[in-house]
C-alpha cells in the first residue's frame, strides 16, 4: 500500500467509526484480555472502568476509538496495543494523567470522568519502531522481566507496534557455533557480557566481559522468551536480531572452503571476521541460525541486521553480491520478512540499496533531525520504505533535551509530500528511560494528522504531566521548550552537550564523551528560570514521580551547566598563576560535585549502586558476579580495555550523572588534577600527566560501596541547588582585551573588560571595576567604571585608555583588572589578565591614577 492509499484509508475508516456506535464485539482468541491485564498493572485502582473492544483493521492501519460515559470507558483498537493507546489518548486528554518511562502521574478521581465526544484516531504510519541497537547496554543489560514488563506497557501506551529484542541472542549463537567446530568453553569467552553484547551484535567486538556462564545464557533465554511472548500478546511485532555472516576467530580453519573477510579494528576493538554470504557456508550457517532462533523465540515478520556497520570492510566481497545473499537466506528461513536496518553514516549505501528487495527492507534513518543537508531519502535509499527517526540520547547520558522544532516542522511534511517513502516513526534514544517530554512528543507524530504547534503542546504535556493547571508549571515547561527543548539540527547535532563535571579533567576540555556536543546548544542562562518555576508548583502537584524526576533533571542540568562557566575560570586563575584563586575555584567546583551527587541519590533510577547490584544478581557465583559488575561499570567509565578507552576514545562515551559515580569517580578525578595543579603552581613547575585510564580501571573494579536505595528529599535538595546557585558569585565571566599601542605607533592603549552575567538566577549588584597597570602607566577610564545591577544574561563594559608618564616605550603591558560585586549578599571577585605587546610612549594626562585606577 502506498502512502495516499495509507493516508485515504486512515481517513475513511476514522469517518465510518464516528459514524458508528455499536459496540463491536469483544476481542477473542489469544489475545483476549492482553490490554485488560495491562490496564490493570498500569492503573490497579481504576482499571475496571475501561472496556476494551476489537475493531477491526481497515486497509492495513491501525486506529482506536474512546467512548463512554462516567466510570465506564469503551476503548476500541485493532490490536491489544492500539487499544492501550487508546487509553493512554483518554488519560492524558481527558483525566490529565500520565505514564512514561521516566515517572507517571495518576492523581485520578474515584470515577474516572466522561469522555465529552467519541474520538477516533487512526495511525498515519504502519511502522512504529522502538529501540536503539545499544539499548540493551545503556539502559540496562541486567533488568529482569519486571523492568521489561513495565518498559512493553509504556511502549504499547505511546503507540509502538514493532520492538527490537536483543536478549537471549548470545544463546543462538552458542547454539549455533557448537554445530560448526567450536566447543562451549571457548564459545562462552567469544561472547561478551551482556552489557557489551549490542556491539558484539553489529560485528564491532566480542570477548570482553565475559565468559558467560551457561546459567546465565540460560536466564537470558527464558527472559528473552518472555519479551517476545508479551509482545505477540499484545499484538506487536517482536523486531529479532537477523544473521548477516558473524563469526568468531578461525572459522574457515574448522570449516574448510569457508571464506571469511578480516573486519579489522573498531576504535580500538578487534573485530570480528565476516562469513562470505555469497558461499554454501554462509548458507548452511544462516539456515541454523533461524533453524535455533525460531525453536528458542519463534518467529517474526521483522529482522534486524547491519551489515558492514561503522567500517565493516567487504574485501573481495561485492557488496552488491553480499546483500542479495544476505536477505535470500532470511527469505527461505521467514518469507515475506522485513529487513530493517539503521540509517547511519554512509548507512545503507546506494550500492546496498540497488541490491535489496526494497519491498522487503524498512530503513530506520537515525539521521532526521542531526543534518540540514538529510531532506529526500527517497534519492538517498532509492524510494525504499523508511521510518523518521531520532538518537536524541547518546550513550544514557542524562542531558535534558531535543531537536522537537525539527520533529514539527519535517515529519508531517516528509509524509504528505508527492512521491512519500515515509512509511514509519523510529524512537532511537541510545538509551531509554530519559527525556519523557521528547517520548510523548515524538510518540504522538505517528498519531496526529498535522504537525504540532509546540507551544500548545508543551502547555498542555504541563497539565497531563503533573495533573493539573499550574502557572508556574506552566511557565517552568515554556522556558524548557525555548531551550532545551527549542534546539534544531542547524548545528549538525541531536543530542544536548554533556556534563564537564563527568569528564577526563583538564583545562580546555569541552565534552565528557568524545563525540558529544562542545558546547550547550541553547540559552543556559535562561534555562535556569525553569528551575525556580518548577518549585514553586502548588504542593497538590508534586507528590508523583513524574513531577519528583522532572524537577530532579531540571535541577541536575542547572546545576551542570555551571560547570561550563567554572571551568574557564579555572584555567585562567592558573594561567596566571594565581594559586589562591585557583584552589578557592577548585573548592567550589568540587563542592558543585558533592551537591550534584546528593540530588541525584534522592532518585532510585539515578543510583549506581541499582545498576551495580543488577549485575551481581544475574551471577552464577561471586566470580561471575564480580565479572558482570565489571561489564556493567565498565560501560559507564572506560568502556573497554586501554586501547579503546584512550586510543579510540571511548572512555565517558556513556558518562551520566548519578549518584555513586559523580561523587566517586567523577570528583576523584577532579580532586586529583586539582591537586597537582595546585602543587605544579607551588613549585613552579609544568603539571605532571595523570594515567586516567589507571585511576578509572582501579575504581570500576573497586569502586567500594554503592547506595542501592536513595536518601534526601528531591525537593528540598532541588531548593538547595536553587539557594546555592542565586547567592553563587562565580557566574561572573569577566574577558579583558586590548587594543591600539602596537609597536612604533604614538596611539595610546585602550583596554575592556567586558562582564557577563551567566547566573540565570541572580542579578549581579554594585558592580565596581578597577585595572591594574604597571608602574610609570596611567589608566584613565573612558566609560563608567560601576555598573549597579547586571542582570541574569547581561553583559556590560568599561573601557581604559593606558599611556606612559614618561621614559622610554615599553615592548609590552601586564593588566590586571578586578571586579568586586554581589550575587544575592555573597561578595564576589572576578579578576581578569592581559599582556598587552605594544610600544607605549610618554604622554601628558590630566584626572588619572597611576597605577590602579578605582573608578568607583
Amino acid at each position: 500500500m502506498n502512502r495516499r492509499t495509507f493516508l485515504a484509508a486512515a481517513t475513511t475508516i476514522a469517518g465510518a467509526l464516528l459514524a458508528s456506535s455499536a459496540l463491536p464485539a469483544a476481542a477473542s482468541g489469544a489475545a483476549a484480555g492482553a490490554d485488560a491485564r495491562a490496564a490493570r498493572r498500569l492503573l490497579p485502582e481504576h482499571w475496571q472502568q475501561f472496556v476494551f473492544a476489537a475493531l477491526p483493521a481497515g486497509g492495513g492501519q491501525d486506529a482506536f476509538r474512546v467512548s463512554g460515559g462516567r466510570g465506564r470507558i469503551l476503548v476500541q483498537g485493532s490490536t491489544p496495543a492500539v487499544r492501550l493507546r487508546g487509553m493512554y489518548w483518554y488519560l492524558k486528554h481527558v483525566a490529565h494523567a500520565n505514564i512514561s518511562w521516566a515517572g507517571e502521574q495518576l492523581r485520578l478521581p474515584g470515577r474516572l470522568p466522561a469522555v465529552p465526544e467519541p474520538v477516533t484516531i487512526a495511525a498515519n504510519v504502519p511502522h512504529r519502531f522502538a529501540l536503539n541497537d545499544c539499548n540493551d547496554g545503556y539502559t540496562g543489560a541486567y533488568h529482569g522481566w519486571d523492568h521489561w514488563e513495565r518498559e512493553i506497557d509504556v511502549l504499547a501506551l505511546h503507540g509502538y507496534n514493532e520492538v527490537l529484542v536483543h536478549a537471549g541472542a548470545d544463546a543462538v549463537h552458542h547454539r549455533l557455533f557448537q554445530q560448526f567446530g567450536y566447543g562451549d568453553e571457548e564459545l562462552r569467552a567469544w561472547i561478551p557480557g551482556p552489557a557489551h553484547q549490542p556491539w558484539w551484535q553489529l560485528q564491532n567486538m566480542s570477548a570482553f566481559g565475559g565468559p558467560v556462564s551457561r546459567q546465565l545464557l540460560d536466564r537470558r533465554v527464558e527472559l528473552g522468551k518472555k519479551i517476545v511472548g508479551r509482545l505477540r500478546e499484545l499484538g506487536m511485532t517482536p523486531v529479532l536480531p537477523g544473521y548477516f555472516g558473524t563469526v568468531p576467530d578461525g572459522f574457515a580453519a574448522r570449516n574448510p572452503g569457508a571464506h571469511t573477510v578480516p573486519q579489522g579494528d573498531w576504535v580500538g576493538f578487534r573485530r570480528p571476521d565476516w562469513l562470505d554470504p555469497r558461499g554454501e557456508h554462509f548458507r548452511r550457517v544462516a539456515a541454523a541460525y533461524y533453524r535455533i532462533q525460531r525453536e528458542l523465540f519463534g518467529d517474526s515478520t521483522m529482522y534486524k541486521m547491519d551489515l558492514l556497520h561503522e567500517g565493516g570492510k567487504p574485501g573481495d566481497v561485492p557488496v552488491p553480491d553480499a546483500v542479495r545473499a544476505v536477505q535470500a537466506a532470511l527469505l527461505a528461513a521467514r518469507p515475506g520478512a522485513t529487513w530493517a536496518v539503521l540509517g547511519w553514516q554512509d548507512n545503507p549505501s546506494k550500492t546496498f540499496m540497488g541490491a535489496v528487495d526494497r519491498t522487503k527492507v524498512l530503513v530506520l534513518d537515525g539521521l532526521s533531525d542531526r543534518y540540514a543537508t538529510v531532506d529526500h531519502r527517497e534519492d538517498d535509499w532509492l524510494g525504499a520504505p523508511y521510518a523518521f527517526g531520532s538518537i536524541w540520547n547518546f550513550g544514557g547520558h542524562t542531558a535534558l533535551g531535543a531537536n522537537t522544532p525539527d520533529w514539527a516542522a519535517l515529519y508531517h511534511s516528509w509524509l504528505t509530500r508527492e512521491g512519500s517513502a515515509l512509511r514509519g516513526i523510529a524512537l532511537l534514544p541510545e538509551a531509554a528511560d530519559n527525556n519523557p517530554a521528547a517520548l510523548e512528543l515524538f510518540s504522538e507524530l505517528a498519531w496526529t494528522p498535522a504537525a504540532p504547534d509546540l507551544k500548545e503542546w508543551f502547555a498542555a504535556y504541563a497539565v497531563s504531566r503533573y495533573g493539573g493547571r499550574d502557572r508556574n508549571a506552566a511557565r517552568a515547561w515554556d522556558v524548557l521548550r525555548r531551550t532545551a527543548y527549542g534546539t534544531t539540527r542547524a548545528d549538525s547535532w541531536s543530542e544536548p552537550a554533556d556534563s564537564l563535571f563527568g569528564a577526563r579533567p583538564g583545562l580546555t576540555v569541552k565534552s565528557a564523551a568524545s563525540w558529544s556536543p562542545q558546547r550547550i546548544r541553547y540559552d543556559d542562562v535562561a534555562f535556569a528560570a525553569a528551575l525556580p518555576a518548577l518549585l514553586a508548583a502548588g504542593p497538590a502537584l508534586r507528590r508523583s514521580s513524574a513531577y519528583a524526576d522532572d524537577l530532579l533533571d531540571v535541577a541536575r542540568q542547572v546545576l551542570a551547566n555551571q560547570s561550563r562557566v567554572l571551568l574557564p575560570l579555572i584555567k585562567d586563575a592558573y594561567d596566571a598563576g594565581d594559586r589562591p584563586r585557583l584552589l578557592d575555584l577548585a573548592r567550589v567546583w568540587l563542592e558543585r560535585v558533592d551537591l550534584l551527587d546528593a540530588l541525584v541519590s534522592t532518585r532510585p533510577t539515578h543510583l549506581l549502586g541499582r545498576w551495580e547490584a543488577d549485575a551481581r544478581a544475574w551471577g552464577a557465583d561471586r566470580a561471575e558476579s564480580d565479572r558482570l559488575a565489571y561489564d556493567a561499570l565498565s560501560l559507564l567509565t572506560v568502556w573497554g580495555h586501554r586501547s579503546g578507552a584512550d586510543g579510540g576514545g571511548l572512555h565517558d562515551y556513556a558518562n551520566r550523572e548519578w549518584g555513586g559515580l559523580v561523587g566517586g569517580l567523577y570528583r576523584q578525578r577532579w580532586a586529583a588534577y586539582f591537586d597537582e595543579l595546585a602543587a605544579a603552581l607551588a613549585e613552579h613547575r609544568e603539571p605532571r600527566p595523570i594515567d586516567w585510564y589507571a585511576r578509572e580501571e582501579a575504581w570500576t573494579r573497586n569502586p567500594g560501596r554503592l547506595a542501592t536505595t536513595p536518601r534526601g528529599d528531591t525537593h528540598r535538595l532541588a531548593r538547595q541547588v536553587h539557594d546555592t546557585l542565586a547567592s553563587d558569585p562565580y557566574h561572573l565571566v569577566p574577558h579583558l582585551v586590548t587594543e591600539g599601542g602596537g609597536p612604533g605607533r604614538a596611539a595610546p592603549l585602550t583596554a575592556t573588560l567586558t562582564l557577563a552575567n551567566r547566573n540565570g538566577l541572580a542579578p549581579a549588584t554594585g558592580l565596581r571595576c578597577t585595572l591594574r597597570v604597571p608602574a610609570g602607566c596611567t589608566a584613565e577610564p573612558l566609560t563608567p567604571t560601576t555598573v549597579r545591577t547586571l542582570a541574569p544574561g547581561e553583559t556590560s563594559a568599561v573601557t581604559w585608555r593606558i599611556t606612559r608618564d614618561g621614559g622610554p616605550a615599553e615592548p609590552a603591558v601586564a593588566l590586571r583588572a578586578l571586579t568586586v560585586y554581589r550575587v544575592g549578599g555573597t561578595v564576589g571577585h572576578a579578576p581578569a589578565f592581559r599582556t598587552a605587546a605594544t610600544a607605549l610612549r610618554a604622554a601628558t594626562r590630566t584626572g588619572s591614577q597611576t597605577g590602579e585606577n578605582g573608578g568607583a
